[in-house]
């Protein structure tokens, strides 16, 4: 069995880092202290040259999944942008206000995604039925599901994850993510069977000026992705294949 390390950056250096460290694929960001966003066009442009598959963030605005007419456009634009850049795929999502999948907006997006690889992101762990989003999922032909059990982080949602990995029975790929790292891999292989896994590999830096802290440009809570944590995280994956 070989396991496939996804790494999300947002920064030309989270990417160089994420490259180095030995990231199988790419997901490419802005702001990843939102959830993430759409990445710029330089960043989309440096991708391009990566030597792995790389997908790109569509998503137009921090906040809730429920997306109006002038979000959509700007979203059918982004991929475009995306495919322009020659850049692997996209990762989107859509729901109602209940929560639930919103078939209609994910149909647009997808049909807008002509040649791209489409990962369904954790908007699905707002879902209140997991067989019917599961089955949707499938259904509008996304490649595959990043979820961490409709919990915070994926051990959190182990029983949820264990119960998405048995009603996609191999129809779709299920990519578990949030809070991943070398320290708790282990725990999640022994409850569910992926192949493929998400991890920022972020360590937290200190502000590097003082000033850019005072007006809030920095923070003390800012992450950064370390080679060394991709490179451990990668070479677990490649010791249990």
């Amino acid at each position: 069995m070989s396991i496939l390390l996804e790494v999300c950056v947002d920064s030309p250096s989270g990417l160089a880092a994420a490259i180095s460290g030995g990231a199988d694929r790419i997901e490419l960001c802005s702001a990843l202290e939102l959830g993430g966003l759409t990445p710029t066009s330089g960043l989309i442009g440096q991708a391009a040259l990566a030597p792995v598959p790389v997908y790109a963030m569509i998503r137009p605005r921090p906040g809730n999944f429920v997306f109006g007419e002038a979000d959509i456009d700007a979203m059918l634009r982004e991929i475009d942008v995306v495919r322009s850049a020659g850049l692997a795929g996209v990762v989107l999502g859509a729901n109602h206000a209940s929560g639930q999948l919103e078939h209609t907006t994910l149909e647009r997006l997808i049909r807008q995604c002509d040649g791209l690889g489409v990962t369904l992101h954790r908007s699905f762990d707002l879902v209140p039925d997991l067989a019917e989003a599961v089955d949707m999922a499938v259904d509008l032909g996304f490649e595959r599901v990043l979820t961490s059990g409709r919990a915070l982080t994926s051990l959190a949602g182990l029983d949820d994850l264990e119960r998405t990995f048995q009603l996609a029975a191999g129809r779709i790929e299920i990519m578990p993510g949030s809070g991943i790292n070398i320290d708790n891999v282990d725990l999640l292989l022994q409850r569910v069977p992926f192949t493929e896994i998400h991890a920022s590999c972020a360590a937290a830096v200190k502000p590097l000026s003082e000033a850019a802290a005072r007006l809030g440009f920095e923070t003390g809570a800012r992450k950064q992705t370390s080679i060394e944590l991709v490179r451990a995280l990668k070479d677990y994956c490649v010791a249990i294949s």
